[in-house]
Formats: structure tokens, sequence, C-alpha cells
């Protein structure tokens, strides 16, 4: 039995196989409401077969988007419009939907990436002043962000905690903590960017203190049938940045608190970032975790291959694997793996004409839709 297509317990939440899309930043939203687009690219992704889709990065407040067009969920506005469109993609689909809740930081206030995704000055049209665990820009010559006090942490934890309560609302099946690519709550754990001297700077307990408050927040605010996990970058890939070691400790101290998933990606915290990009460069960091923990483990970055994905799966290296730009390449990824695997995968019955005859049973009628 091909393990890439076989079922995982992400805490209360079960997977019919090991496949997640992975969160990917549309920049399509309209004053943080998701718009058509968001359900023709939700629905297409739903039709694909994963076991699990993670909306992108969802801003908690509109200051906590990375860009003017970011989708947010901080309101009754932003709440009704992403509403809208999981009540269209529900109804031609039951593949379980994840919400990943997010603040930028300090790389926050920026063009769309096709308008050069430059940051964007509080005083420019679409900009505003960003926020950051300490007033140093990402890049030099950029706006300086303003440093968070006291006050301004707490309204980012009850930010959080408002917009997991809106998604436990909106019905999705999981909500994913986005502390990874150099976004706030990775600001605030690698020392390049956090040079604080409070409670939540200098040691690596301080740190983490944030994260883990976010953490304890969201989970205490909503239902133990919701799973609830964290994203991060396991390396800043910087000498002297975040590293794989502070990973686990992080990992250990999540998994303490009921964390029921690690999503383990990598970088976007320094310019300075020096990665070695090739197949699978970012399974051993998952690798590395897994061995220390007991929380399901996804593994992502340039697993592009069925063949690929299932040997990490077999070899013990991961419990998941995300897939990104490789499914907006190929938006039937899961079809084509199962058909390389000899598996079998669901599909809407409108579908079902297409199954190739060189692969008859490739799709499950009993687990179509």
């Amino acid at each position: 039995m091909s393990q890439l297509f076989s079922p995982l317990a992400l805490g209360p939440l079960s997977l019919t196989n090991r496949i997640v899309i992975a969160p990917m930043c549309q920049y399509s939203a309209q004053d943080g409401q998701a718009t058509d687009w968001h359900t023709i690219h939700l629905g297409q992704m739903t039709q694909s077969g994963a076991g699990l889709l993670i909306l992108e990065a969802t801003a908690v407040l509109p200051e906590a988007r990375i860009s003017w067009a970011d989708l947010g969920l901080w309101d009754d506005a932003t709440e009704a419009a992403l509403s809208k469109v999981l009540t269209s993609v529900r109804r031609w689909s039951n593949m379980p939907i994840g919400v990943q809740l997010a603040h930028a930081g300090r790389k926050a206030s920026t063009a769309r990436p096709w308008d050069g995704g430059r940051a964007i000055a509080p005083d420019q049209e679409n900009g505003w002043q960003v926020m950051a665990p300490s007033a140093l820009p990402y890049l030099a010559g950029e706006p300086t962000p303003q440093a968070l006090d006291e006050a301004g942490i707490d309204a980012v934890v009850a930010a959080f905690v408002k917009a997991a309560q809106r998604s436990v609302r909106l019905g999705v099946d999981l909500i994913e903590l986005h502390a990874a690519h150099g976004y706030l709550l990775h600001q605030f754990l690698s020392p390049l960017s956090n040079q604080r001297t409070d409670a939540y700077g200098g040691s690596l307990e301080n740190r983490m203190r944030l994260l883990l408050r976010v953490f304890d927040a969201v989970r205490d605010a909503v239902p133990a049938s919701m799973s609830l996990g964290v994203r991060i970058s396991a390396t800043d890939w910087v000498d002297g940045g975040w590293d794989v070691a502070q990973s686990i400790e992080l990992a250990k101290a999540l998994e303490a608190r009921g964390n029921h998933f690690l999503h383990v990606s990598s970088g976007g915290l320094d310019p300075r970032q020096q990665i070695p990009v090739t197949p699978g460069y970012q399974v051993p960091a998952a690798e590395a975790i897994k061995a220390q923990i007991s929380t399901p483990v996804i593994a992502v970055g340039l697993i592009t291959e069925p063949a690929q994905a299932e040997a990490i799966l077999k070899q013990g290296r991961a419990d998941a694997i995300g897939i990104a730009r490789g499914i907006l390449y190929d938006p039937r990824w899961p079809w084509h793996a199962a058909a390389a695997l000899g598996a079998h995968i669901s599909a809407s019955p409108q579908y079902l004409r297409c199954e190739p005859h060189d692969v008859r049973g490739l799709f499950d009628v009993s687990r179509s839709d």
C-alpha cells in the first residue's frame, strides 16, 4: 500500500491521504476580502484529490497583511467574504480545509510580487507603518519598523484569538499559525531580528514566548475538535540565526502544549540567507525535528515527484508532504501520483469519465462526492 495515500490524523482531524496543499498567497483580495479569484482558485484545488487544503496566509489585522491585496480575517466584512467562497467550494468538495493565520510584521506593506514586491512607505499609496520585535528593517533602506511595546504585543495576541474564533464560525477543519518565512512570529524567534531586552528577547525561552503565548491563547479559544498546528522556518540559513537545534526545542514546547502538527519550511527572515535549493532541500530539517517529537510533521520544499514523496514517508523522514508551486502547475498532481503509485483516489462524479484506460480503478467511486 502506498504510504502517501494512507490515512493520517492531525489531532482530531483525519485525512484520507498525506498530500497537503500548502498555503500560497494569491494577492487577489480587496480590503482583505476574498474575491471571485479565490472561488476559482480554491475550487480547482479542492478538486485535486489532496488530503488537505490550507488557505493562504490570512492576516489577523489590516496592518498584518504582506501586501494591500492580501487575504484577511479581522472583521465581519472579511469573514463574510470568505464564508461566501467557502460555501461555494464546499458545495462541490468534502476536502478538509484549513486556514493559516498570519501577521507579516516588518515584511508587511509591500507591493504585489508581479508589481515588484518592494516595501511601500507609510506615506505612500497602499502603505502603512509596519511593526516588528525591534526597529530593524528587513532590507537596508526600507522603512524602519516600529518595535512593538507590551500593549502592541497584547493586541497581536488578541487579534490571533479573534481570527481563530472567526475561523471556527467559518467551519474550517484546521488552523495553522504562521511562524515561518520571516513574518512576525518568526521575527520574534530569531536573534537576527529580535534584539529586545525584555521578556520577549534574548534567551531562547524569551524569544519563543510570543509564539507560545499565541498558541496557548488560540488553543484555549477554539473547540477541542479543531486541529491546531504551527508552520515554522526550521533555519534562517544565516550564521547566528534561528536554526534546527532551536526548532527542536520549540517543537518540544509546542508538543507539550498539545500541538497537533508541525509544518516545516525554512528561510525568509534575512536577505543574507544561503539556501542550497535542491530537490527536497528542507526535508533533512523536518527529519531531524521529527526524530525528537511524536507530533506529525509535514515536509515541504521541492518535493515534486510521486516516488520522491513516497520515499520520504516510507523512510520515516516526515508524516505528510506539502505541495505548493507544483500543484499550481499541475492541479491534478494527486491524481497523477496515485496513478504512478498504484493507489486509489476520490474524484467528483463529473470527472469520473476521464479515468485513463491504462489505470482503471484509479478513482475510488465509493469516496467520490
